[in-house]
C-alpha cells in the first residue's frame, strides 16, 4: 500500500469512526465476508456500525435437503458425481459426499464446468453429472456447458442445477421484520453479470440504500463510507463502487446466456427457507442434460443440524461467535455446518480472522 493509500485509508476511517448515529450494514457476498475478516474492518469500524455477514456464501445457503438430495444422487453406482470441492465436506443428515467417497461413492473434484463436459467425452459409457451450485456468476458458465454439451452431441452429461439468484433474498431479507439492516453491501461478481438495476428496484420498494462494492480493503472502505453518507443525508439510492468492472446493465452476454438455458423457479435457503423466483431450472429445451429428470432425483425435507445456528448467521440475526457450536464442537477440522466448511462461510472467516477477545 503506498503513502497515499494510507492516507486515504485513514481519511476513510475518520470519516466512518466520525457516524454517531446506530447502523447495520451487511454484506450479501462470500467473498466480502472473507475480505472484511481478514482485513479487519470490522473491529477498525466504531461499535455502533455493525457489518452484518448475509446469504452471500452459496455452499451455505443451500437447503439441507437438498444436500440429502446430493449425496443421495451419489449413491447411484452408474453414476459419477463431479462438484467444486467445497461441497465434498458439506454435513448432510446422516453423512456427506467425502464420506460416502471413501465408501466406493464415485465423487471427484473438477475446477470447472466445462472440465466436466470433457470427461463426459472422454467417458462416453458412464454418466456425468456435474454439481451446479452458485449464484449469477457461476451460473453463466454452467449453461455454457450445457451448450457445449448439446453442440457435442454428448448424452451421458448432465447437470443438477442448485443455482440461485440474489436479489429475491435480498427483499426477504428487507422485509424480514426480525432482521435489522439499513443498507446493503452489495455483490462486486454477482453486479457485474445483473447489473444494477435489480437494487434500484429494491431501493424503490424498500427505501434503503445499495452500494456495489469491490473487495480490496480500499473498496470496502469506501463502500461504507457512500452508504453511510446516504444513511446520515436521510437519503436512498443504489450506487456502484466498483466502476472498474461493474457496469449499470451488467454483462448482456452473461444474462442472455442465463435466459437461453435456465427459468425461474421457487428455490430452498438455508436461513431464509422457501423464496419464490430465486432458483435456476434448466428450461424444457434443454431437459435433456437436466439430472434431476433424467434421474428422478428424490426430494427430501429440510432437517436442522441439532445445535447449528448457520441460518441464523446467514441472515445477520447472529454472529458466529454466538453460536454455541462455534470453535468447539464445530471448527474446519471438523466441521458441524456448512458454514464453517465453504473457503466463502462466515464461522469460517470469523474462526480464521477474527480474533477470539474481539467484537462479536
Amino acid at each position: 500500500m503506498s503513502m497515499n493509500d494510507k492516507e486515504y485509508t485513514r481519511a476513510l476511517l475518520e470519516e466512518i469512526r466520525a457516524v454517531k448515529q446506530d447502523f447495520a450494514l451487511m454484506e450479501v457476498c462470500g467473498t466480502h465476508t472473507m475480505a472484511i475478516a481478514k482485513s479487519g474492518i470490522r473491529e477498525l469500524v466504531p461499535p455502533n456500525l455493525k457489518l452484518l455477514s448475509g446469504p452471500g456464501c452459496p455452499v451455505c445457503v443451500t437447503a439441507q435437503g437438498d444436500i440429502d438430495s446430493v449425496i443421495a444422487m451419489a449413491g447411484n453406482p452408474d453414476i459419477t458425481l463431479l462438484t467444486f470441492g467445497d461441497m465434498l465436506r458439506v454435513p448432510g443428515t446422516t453423512t456427506s459426499l467425502a464420506e460416502e467417497r471413501s465408501r466406493g461413492a464415485d465423487v471427484r473434484v473438477v475446477y470447472s464446468p466445462l472440465d466436466a463436459v470433457q470427461m463426459a467425452a472422454d467417458n462416453p459409457g458412464r454418466e456425468m453429472v456435474f454439481l451446479g451450485i452458485g449464484f449469477e456468476t457461476t451460473a453463466p458458465t454452467v449453461a455454457v456447458s450445457i451448450e457445449e454439451a448439446r453442440r457435442r452431441e454428448l448424452s451421458n452429461f448432465s447437470v443438477l442445477s442448485l443455482h440461485k439468484v440474489v436479489p429475491p433474498a435480498l427483499e426477504v431479507i428487507f422485509s424480514d421484520p426480525d432482521i435489522r439492516v439499513d443498507g446493503l453491501i452489495c455483490p462486486g461478481h454477482v453486479s457485474a453479470v445483473i447489473g444494477l438495476e435489480p437494487y434500484e428496484i429494491l431501493v424503490q420498494r424498500y427505501k434503503k440504500p445499495c452500494v456495489v462494492t469491490g473487495f480490496d480493503t480500499l473498496d470496502i472502505l469506501e463502500g461504507i463510507v457512500m452508504l453511510t453518507r446516504q444513511l446520515r443525508n436521510g437519503e436512498a439510492r443504489a450506487e456502484i463502487q466498483y466502476k472498474r468492472v461493474v457496469k449499470k446493465e451488467g454483462n448482456l452476454v452473461a444474462r442472455a446466456v442465463l435466459e437461453r438455458v435456465f427459468t425461474l423457479a421457487d428455490a430452498r435457503w438455508r436461513g431464509l427457507g422457501a423464496i419464490p423466483g430465486s432458483g435456476l431450472n434448466i428450461n424444457d429445451e434443454y431437459s435433456s442434460y437436466d439430472a434431476r429428470v433424467k434421474f428422478q432425483v428424490p426430494d427430501f425435507e429440510d432437517k436442522p443440524i441439532k445445535g447449528c445456528a448457520c441460518g441464523e448467521v446467514l441472515t445477520g440475526k447472529i454472529t458466529p461467535r454466538e453460536c454455541l457450536l462455534f470453535g468447539r464442537a464445530c471448527t474446519p477440522v471438523q466441521p458441524i455446518g456448512p458454514c464453517m466448511v465453504s473457503h466463502e462461510g462466515a464461522c469460517a472467516a470469523y474462526y480464521r480472522y477474527t480474533p477470539l477477545k474481539g467484537r462479536a
